[in-house]
């Protein structure tokens, strides 16, 4: 039953919530108890007055000075101590004047050494024969010269056993309100948290041939179904993550299939043919720069591999963003010339960031190594290095297509073409801005990509100077 307990939240709500009732009660109870003794006490008192008064007006002195009592109606009768009330009169030098005979000496509180005026005062005692009682005691002055004590008593019988009879109802009655609220909590914690096992039994339903499942919400606004709501987001994420693991890798298999095909084919070629030593040099190089763009294309998923499991470490240095621009353009030169391109640095020459040297030239040469590919002959490539605010800012433009604006949100998405048939032609696979943009925001960076009137494109680096 303690596991049961443990290991069901709706039992452990129900074990809660009647937890928490069951200590109301009992505080409620008890305030009850002592708010209902107290006032069985002070009706006791006031009739306990009002006897007083009735004992003070048939108190008389007869002609020796002795004490008597004109009637003694509503005086407990012998044997019957229960009922009416018992009475001692003392003396101003605290002799015994008057007690009742169902007292059989038994003192109703100590010997008044001397009469003083003031208030009544009520108390409990027990007398020693057992008798619970409720004594008052108040001065009373007969004449000018001549006061006495009295003291009043009843039997507190009654009392407690009216107390204890509402004692007794809430010692039953409270242990059965707990038992029915606990039943009632836990049929409807049953309830409240059926959402809850639906969505358990959907949840574990769903597998990673059915991630466009989702699960069924009946009230996306409580708790429960917030909780929903973000399962439901969490599966839309896994679900787009597998596809774009399903596309990586159809993609890097197509692109990995495409050099070796090419590899293949021509060395089935030359082998079938017969040639002098310039026809297979011209196919060994053929088949070098398939090997090329093989290895550079393997080397680009290994960049991207290590970008996803986030083992790439950051070395900072002060790097000047002017010098390694010219640095990345020295790189493509020959690129550049081939296409009769002009390629220019300008801007701000002392412009610096801290930033990894290696990873973020790789950056920004993939960037213009993009602008010469897409740039027609004769085009230019301008480089602008500055600061903006608190960044330093790399601009590549170019003098090419321009990237319609259906494709902008996409050509940062790994193996993603604008024109397929095109770059797969240029020897590029989709991955050089995937790259660039992971190696930018490795130094909590962005790039930004603009077409200004649909003709050329702007890529601009943005780095944080204090980084």
């Amino acid at each position: 039953m303690s596991g049961f307990i443990r290991t069901t939240l709706r039992s452990r709500l129900t074990v809660l919530y009647a937890s928490l009732l069951a200590a109301t009660l009992l505080l409620y109870a008890g305030g009850v108890s002592a708010f209902f003794l107290h006032n069985l006490h002070e009706q006791l008192d006031s009739s306990l007055t009002r006897d007083v008064e009735t004992v003070e007006a048939v108190l008389s002195i007869d002609a020796t000075g002795a004490l008597k009592l004109t009637s003694h109606e509503g005086e407990a009768e012998h044997r019957e101590r229960d009922r009416g009330y018992l009475l001692e009169v003392w003396s101003q030098n605290g002799n015994l004047l008057y007690r009742s005979e169902q007292l059989h000496d038994q003192a109703l509180g100590p010997v008044p050494a001397t009469i003083v005026s003031g208030r009544q005062s009520a108390h409990s005692l027990r007398l020693p024969s057992g008798l619970q009682v409720r004594t008052i005691s108040r001065v009373h002055h007969m004449g000018k010269d001549k006061a006495v004590v009295v003291r009043l008593a009843v039997n507190e019988g009654p009392l407690w056993s009216e107390f204890w009879q509402m004692v007794l109802v809430l010692a039953i009655g409270l242990p059965v309100a707990v038992i029915l609220v606990a039943l009632c909590g836990y049929l409807l914690a049953g309830r409240a948290l059926e959402p809850v096992n639906a969505m358990a039994h959907r949840a574990s339903q769903i597998t990673a041939e059915l991630l466009n499942e989702r699960l069924h919400i009946k009230d996306p606004d409580d708790e429960l179904g917030k909780l929903g709501i973000a399962f439901n987001t969490t599966l839309a994420r896994l679900e787009q993550s597998f596809a774009q693991l399903r596309r990586f890798t159809a993609d890097a298999s197509h692109e990995l299939r495409t050099p070796l095909t090419a590899i293949k084919s021509v060395g089935e070629v030359s082998l079938g043919m017969q040639g002098d030593v310039s026809y297979y040099r011209d196919t060994i190089g053929s088949m070098l720069e398939e090997a090329n763009r093989l290895t550079h294309l393997v080397d680009s998923l290994l960049t991207m591999a290590r970008a996803d499991a986030n083992r790439t470490q950051l070395h900072r240095t002060g790097v000047n963003l002017y010098e390694l621009s010219k640095e990345a353009c020295g790189l493509l030169e020959v690129l550049a010339e081939d296409k009769q391109q002009t390629i220019q640095v300008e801007g701000d020459l002392h412009a610096a960031v801290l930033a990894d040297q290696t990873i973020l030239r790789q950056a920004l040469v993939n960037l213009i190594h993009n602008a010469v590919k897409f740039s027609p002959v004769g085009g230019s490539i301008r480089i602008a290095v500055g600061e903006s605010g608190q960044d330093a800012v790399i601009e590549v433009r170019d003098t090419g297509p321009g990237i319609p604006p259906a494709d902008r949100a996409h050509i940062f998405e790994r193996f993603y073409r604008v024109d397929k048939a095109r770059a797969r032609a240029a020897g590029g696979a989709g991955l050089g801005l995937s790259i660039a943009q992971w190696a930018v925001a490795m130094h909590g960076g962005s790039i930004e990509v603009e077409c200004p009137h649909g003709k050329g494109s702007v890529f601009r680096i943005r780095l944080p100077r204090n980084a």
